[in-house]
């Protein structure tokens, strides 16, 4: 269908009439501009973009596109690297200017709307001493990293954003509000946490917060050219294994952007947050590392949490072309190592990276079947991640990142983190659920599938579909 026809004009008009916000079709001025998403690569054209001005416009928009028989995507901050945000010849529910956020000092609880960042929690929550556990990029949305599970720099203090979720307000794919919490809903809020946008429209996610110094001991350790890699990758390894929960780290190897003035060769970076007050602990700890794998540079020192949370920002700006994959593994042995270094060597230009999340902690601790995400067991999580500029360099940097995801398979030990999967247009949705949740959650999201969206109305996500009862 031609985004410009078939729309019901008296349909459209009474949308318009139930909304504090906007709506926008293929001839509006703007259009261009809204139907763009953060990954360049996708480049579709929706019939309707409504742009919710209150959390009210929500079940109306889904209503309308439903009743007209037109697929919706939600976008809530537009990071999604699948672009699962947005459709040709659909309608588009954006939840951008959805932004609130509302602190409770006091109960340190935080009321998110669907459309906030990860810069719109944290500028909110440090006001109060406090922070949300989050992502390690400030643009990206706390709704669909929050779906999704939500890996950041307090994983192993206090696990994923998605743990610390006290419950979800949404609209149905009947249109009609819910409530998910461990009291209300309790299985929604299961399959809500890990299980992405397939069950309905959020609305709302209230958060616990915790304390957190205005200034966080972080910082960078440095490491240039193979031989130097193998030593930090061993000492790194056997230093994870008796870290306490308020230190989290995340290896990067990259090759730097100018500013950050590290030089144009390829660089692993052990990347660390300490999450007390005893800096002095800390410091302890990261010497430890510094005088078993001496870095070739530095940068530690205490920093304000949103400058320590948007260090990496300058890397994802919207348009880039992006694709992305990831495996879990527990084995960082001198095998693995030279299949990471190898890799490493390889990524001589500017425009791919790769990231290694050390977990446990908080996040090991939390029971397997408590939530839909994957694999609690996991002691580390690797993200290999495109984001280049030119059409042209397609081609090679997506083989870069599949060769990678499958070099590591051998070592993998279950599941996939939907949050850093890029699309994979022509696999099959249910084989690649099968893959990201295993057989058991699967059949149990599929169930709640069943319940709460049996038509399969959310189906631009990485979707669990509602197969025969």
């Amino acid at each position: 269908m031609n985004p410009q026809t078939e729309l019901d004009e008296d349909a459209l008009a009474g949308l318009r009439q139930q909304l504090a916000g906007s709506v926008l079709l293929a001839a509006d001025p703007g259009y261009d501009e809204a139907r763009r998403v953060w990954n360049a690569m996708i480049d579709r054209r929706p019939a309707v973009i409504v742009r919710a001005g209150a959390e009210s416009d929500i079940a109306p928009a889904v209503r309308f596109a439903l009743g007209q028989g037109l697929p919706i995507a939600v976008r809530g901050g537009g990071h999604n690297v699948a672009g699962n945000g947005t459709v040709d010849a659909g309608v588009v529910l954006d939840l951008g200017g959805l932004r609130n956020v509302e602190v409770d000092p006091d109960r340190r609880t935080v009321r998110v709307q669907p459309g906030a960042t990860l810069a719109d929690l944290d500028a909110a929550t440090t006001a109060h001493g406090l922070a949300v556990p989050t992502g390690v990029v400030s643009s990206t949305g706390v709704a669909g990293l929050t779906l999704g599970g939500g890996f950041g720099w307090l994983t192993r203090a206090d696990g994923l954003a998605a743990d610390n979720l006290v419950s979800v307000e949404l609209v149905t794919a009947g249109g009609h509000p819910a409530t998910a919490s461990d009291t209300e809903n309790p299985d929604l809020f299961w399959g809500l946490r890990g299980g992405g946008g397939n069950f309905g429209v959020a609305t709302s996610f209230t958060f616990r917060a915790r304390p957190l110094p205005s200034e966080v001991f972080s910082g960078n350790l440095v490491y240039y050219g193979p031989e130097h890699w193998t030593i930090a990758l061993q000492a790194w390894e056997h230093w994870t294994r008796e870290l306490p929960d308020e230190l989290t780290s995340i290896i990067t190897v990259i090759v730097p952007p100018p500013s950050w003035e590290l030089g144009d060769e390829p660089a692993l970076i052990i990347g660390f947050c300490w999450a007390s007050e005893d800096r002095g602990e800390g410091e302890r700890l990261v010497d430890a590392l510094r005088q078993a794998a001496p870095p070739d540079a530095e940068a530690v020192e205490p920093v304000p949490w949103v400058q320590w949370q948007s260090q990496t920002d300058e890397l994802f700006p919207k348009g880039v072309r992006a694709y992305w994959k990831n495996t879990s593994f527990d084995r960082l042995d001198d095998e693995v190592i030279a299949l990471i270094i190898g890799r490493a060597a390889e990524q001589t230009w500017h425009g791919t990276a790769f990231d290694i999340h050390h977990l446990g902690g908080a996040f090991g601790r939390v029971p397997e079947e408590a939530t839909a995400f994957p694999n609690r067991s996991a002691r580390f999580w690797l993200n290999v991640y495109g984001f280049w500029n030119d059409a042209a360099d397609d081609a090679a940097r997506i083989n870069f990142v599949r060769g990678f995801a499958t070099d590591m398979r051998p070592f993998a030990t279950g599941g996939q983190y939907i949050n850093f999967m890029g699309a994979e247009p022509g696999q099959d949705p249910r084989s690649l659920a099968l893959t990201v949740y295993g057989p058991d959650k699967l059949e149990r999201l599929t169930a709640l599938k069943r319940a709460w969206d049996p038509d399969n109305a959310f189906r631009l996500n990485h979707n669990i579909q509602p197969a025969p009862a």
